[in-house]
């Protein structure tokens, strides 16, 4: 049995240092670097890049809403046209970075509110996996397990990765709980890695309401804006292995 650790790494802007990323770089095997749009700047992408070649990790794009102040987790109303060209736009941008750093991308990752959008939402989904086919068809689309994403990304011909996360909950539907309502993360090491270990052994997950569900899981997410990212990450990487 193989499972992909992932993280989200490269959002920092400017100034401003979010995330600990070369740490969590130890313990990770795919890493999903923003894009400039909710986080990251063009030097902060060539410097995460950089990093990560230098560890052998994946490499993919994270790109997200043009929504720097509110990091890309506040819903916006747009259309299949509009989601189609950000996420050439973004993608490509890694792209050139990653190329001409000696790399290859592997893989695309929506982030926050638009890979939450695309989640439930078919048409979004779709312009979302035409994109990325028409970038690169040998890139790996990554989604949340079970949604709409994930079908349309199918679909289009693409492999999909389907993804869980290590310290969210779920909702009975199978989508994560909004990080506007209570007890959306977990903090507690002890049950973020029985709920993983349960996601990768039994394909199950227990929701919020105590209710269990199935599930897919090729990658866990791992967030390096937890507080306790790496200190999670090193333990389940331990405990994978």
């Amino acid at each position: 049995m193989k499972i992909d650790l992932n993280c989200d790494l490269g959002e920092s802007y400017g100034a401003y240092t979010i995330g600990q990323d070369e740490e969590m770089m130890k313990y990770v095997d795919s890493v999903n670097i923003a894009c400039g749009f909710h986080a990251g700047d063009p030097l902060v992408m060539m410097k995460t890049v950089e990093q990560a070649l230098s560890h052998g990790l994946k490499i993919g794009a994270h790109p997200g809403l043009p929504d720097l102040q509110g990091f890309g987790r506040r819903n916006m109303t747009i259309t299949p046209q509009e989601a189609y060209s950000l996420i050439l736009y973004q993608v490509g941008a890694l792209q050139a970075i990653v190329k001409a750093k000696g790399g290859t991308l592997t893989h695309v990752k929506p982030h926050g509110a638009l890979y939450n959008m695309a989640a439930r939402d078919a048409e979004l989904s779709r312009s979302i996996a035409e994109a990325v086919r028409d970038i690169d068809d040998s890139l790996v689309l990554f989604g949340l397990s079970g949604s709409e994403l994930t079908k349309a990304g199918n679909k289009a011909g693409l492999t999909v990765a389907h993804e869980v996360f290590a310290d969210r909950t779920y909702q009975s539907d199978g989508t994560l709980t909004p990080r506007s309502l209570p007890n959306s993360v977990l903090h507690d090491a002890d049950k973020v890695e029985e709920q993983v270990m349960r996601m990768v052994e039994r394909q199950e997950v227990v929701t919020a309401g105590g209710e269990v569900i199935s599930i897919e899981a090729d990658t866990i997410c791992l967030h390096g804006d937890n507080r306790e990212g790496v200190s999670l990450a090193r333990r389940l990487k331990e405990k994978l292995s």
